[in-house]
């Protein structure tokens, strides 16, 4: 590597304003990312505390729909539960799969895009996307409304509760995901201790012939009057909202880079710990239910003898847990406690899928690069962000209710997981031609992976189909609106990136016509813009011009050294590291040393900028040589000088006026503007 300036000290730090401190921690170095991956103990909380908290609900909603056509539909519960475990059985086993397959974190969009094409891979990110959404709403409603049916006075705060614990949770995810999984894994671990003693003491009741009973079990239910068709597709929709218990499975395969080493080993473990464990909790909570008699309605009103107006009706974890302990018992309390608590972190599944998946869009080319930037703590913050904003319009537009959100649940993430699970059938029949003449474990393997997928591929379409005929008319429809809409403008944003990219890359047709002060030519990656930028230092004669690159990545750095080299660029590039991920302090520090060196030299900054056409083009690029300028303006003996790249798109700038701008000439052609410098003096 050539000559690097190192900033030992914590430049990052001092400049990270005293409020941001406080509320996400001090900055990490790039180097540090290494001790913020986890270990399985704390990947589990961190990755499978959907999928665990969902027990909370899934029984809840089982139960709910079947009781829409009377008690006695109570009877078909145990079988459509065992459907569920079924289900849940056979997509863990594939995730397995996926997992060794596919391990750089893009989980299904990676699958499908691999092995399906392009538009199967963006259904399935986009699906991905909506489901995470609708994830952080639905447990933050889940969980506000545990607590209600604790504390019932409340409920008048619902929706300022359920954004209130959204706006907490980004702030805990901005602090890092080592630091999440700490706050995170006592209220999960304590949840599925709680939970598992909570059946094992019921069952035991029930077994000694002194069964736990329901308040809700002395109401009778206005059952609906149904056909044989109707009866079939309560059954079918029952079973639909049970599988809300199969959520968050695959956020352990978008997830897999966060784990330590052995990272594949190490996320399968996780998987089947948590599949393991939630269909325990899931077959257990719902046979309890099924003991103590509770009725939930999914109108209170239509339970005969309760005042639905007087009452909130409480949760089926409410209703079995005070069955089981006593309604003013202190068990009784710590469930709700550690229900509500785990439905509020179940959130923090998606808040790490979310940003990881967003990561992987941006590095392809499918959503904006500042997606794929880390943030002061390692993680992809603006990722985060986005989700949360996205999760609180949600929960205020459905007024926080999690009989509404949980119509829209769930289609996304079957939508992937078929996608996902066809990809990896694919994936396996090309392996097997490749290990035709092979050894018959590897072929054994690769039949097994088939056979496993096929199986998940089959289960899963047909629950797409079911979940799609039971809740299109209950709201689902503006999912299905919602998915076609964000892969659009996906293939959009991936295009864009396409144009720009042939339009800049590096090609033969690049001359250097241009033969002094100092003179510094920010580089980020050797493309045309940065050619020009040099062109014009060495057209200005400044007695010295070097080209500096940033540092923020080892493999970034050597990739612009490797293409300097063989473009033979005709400037000295000097490599200055960053270990907090900055571009202006680092630059700065350099230029105080240089002056210190060398006297009070006058040093302009060139630093290359796109010029666009559409206002909408503006958020797609990261606009950090306009920071980077604003900065170094500060920084004494600096000026700036930005150089304009022109997109293609810009000429639409030219095509709008309306009279000739100064400098025009009478022809009305495009004038030849000088370049703008700032230095310290102007700014004095």
């Amino acid at each position: 590597m050539s000559p690097a300036v190192t900033d030992n000290a914590r430049t990052g730090s001092d400049e990270t304003p005293i409020a941001k401190r406080i509320l996400i921690g001090e900055p990490l170095t790039s180097e540090e990312l290494e001790g913020q991956l986890l270990p399985k103990r704390m990947a589990l909380p961190i990755f499978a505390s959907d999928a665990l908290s969902s027990v909370a609900y899934a029984p809840q909603e089982l139960l709910m729909i079947l009781l829409l056509g009377g008690t006695a539909f109570l009877a078909f519960s145990p079988w459509v539960a065992a459907a569920v475990v079924a289900l849940l059985i056979v997509v863990v086993l594939s995730y397995r799969q996926l997992i060794k397959a596919y391990p750089s974190g893009g989980g299904d969009y990676e699958v499908a895009r691999t092995n399906l094409g392009e538009r199967a891979g963006v259904v399935v990110a986009a699906a991905l996307l909506v489901d995470y959404i609708l994830t952080v709403a639905v447990s933050v409603a889940s969980g506000v409304d545990n607590i209600i049916s604790a504390l019932p006075a409340l409920d008048a705060w619902r929706v300022e509760l359920a954004v209130g614990f959204v706006v907490l949770i980004i702030l805990v995810n901005l602090r890092g995901v080592r630091e999440a999984s700490t706050a995170f894994a006592i209220p999960t671990y304590l949840f599925i201790g709680s939970v598992l003693v909570m059946i094992v003491t019921g069952l035991v009741r029930w077994a000694l012939g002194d069964a736990p009973i329901a308040d809700s079990a002395q109401y009778a239910v206005q059952a609906e009057d149904l056909s044989q068709v109707a009866v079939i597709l309560l059954i079918l929709r029952a079973f639909s909202s049970g599988c809300s218990a199969l959520t968050g499975v695959e956020a352990v395969s978008n997830g897999v880079p966060a784990f330590r080493r052995p990272k594949v080993r190490n996320a399968q473990t996780t998987l089947v710990m948590m599949g393991s464990i939630a269909i325990l909790m899931f077959a257990g909570l719902t046979m309890l239910a099924l003991v103590a008699g509770v009725h939930y309605a999914e109108d209170p009103c239509h339970l005969v003898g309760f005042d639905c107006a007087a009452a909130v009706q409480p949760s089926l974890m409410a209703q079995v847990a005070a069955a089981t302990f006593g309604g003013g018992s202190v068990l009784f309390f710590i469930i709700q406690a550690a229900t509500a608590a785990v439905l509020l972190l179940a959130a923090n599944t998606a808040f790490n899928g979310f940003p990881l998946l967003g990561s992987v869009l941006a590095r392809d080319g499918y959503a904006p690069k500042a997606l794929n930037t880390r943030g002061d703590r390692l993680v992809y913050s603006n990722g985060m962000i986005i989700l949360g904003l996205a999760a609180a319009l949600v929960l205020i537009v459905f007024q926080a209710r999690l009989t509404t959100l949980i119509q829209l649940y769930i289609i996304g993430v079957f939508v992937s997981f078929s996608l996902g699970q066809l990809g990896m059938v694919k994936h396996w029949r090309r392996e097997l031609r490749l290990l035709a003449r092979s050894k018959s474990a590897e072929r054994r393997g690769a039949y097994a992976g088939l056979l496993i997928n096929a199986l998940g591929a089959t289960f899963t379409i047909v629950v797409l189909v079911i979940v799609t005929i039971t809740k299109f008319t209950h709201g689902a429809w503006l999912v299905f609106l919602a998915i076609p809409v964000l892969s659009f403008l996906m293939i959009g944003v991936h295009r864009y990136y396409r144009d720009v990219e042939h339009e800049i890359t590096m090609d033969d047709d690049v001359h250097f016509g241009a033969s002094g002060d100092v003179a510094i030519v920010l580089v980020g990656t050797l493309q045309k813009p940065v050619a020009k930028a040099i062109d014009y230092a060495l057209a200005a004669k400044h007695d010295k011009t070097i080209a500096v690159h940033i540092a923020v990545s080892a493999d970034a750095a050597r990739a612009v050294q490797d293409d300097w080299e063989f473009y033979r660029m005709p400037a000295p590039l000097l490599v200055i590291e960053s270990p907090y991920r900055q571009y202006a302090a680092p630059l700065a520090q350099f230029i105080a040393q240089y002056r210190a060196k060398h006297g009070p030299s006058l040093m302009t900054v060139y630093l290359p900028q796109y010029i666009v056409g559409h206002w909408w083009e503006t958020m797609l690029h990261n606009r950090r040589a306009r920071r980077i300028a604003q900065q170094l303006m500060l920084v004494h003996g600096v000026q700036i000088t930005l150089v304009p790249w022109l997109l293609d798109s810009s000429e639409l700038i030219y095509g709008r006026r309306s009279r000739p701008l100064p400098g025009d000439d009478r022809a009305g052609r495009i004038p030849t503007y000088g370049l703008v410098s700032h230095t310290d003096d102007e700014q004095g």
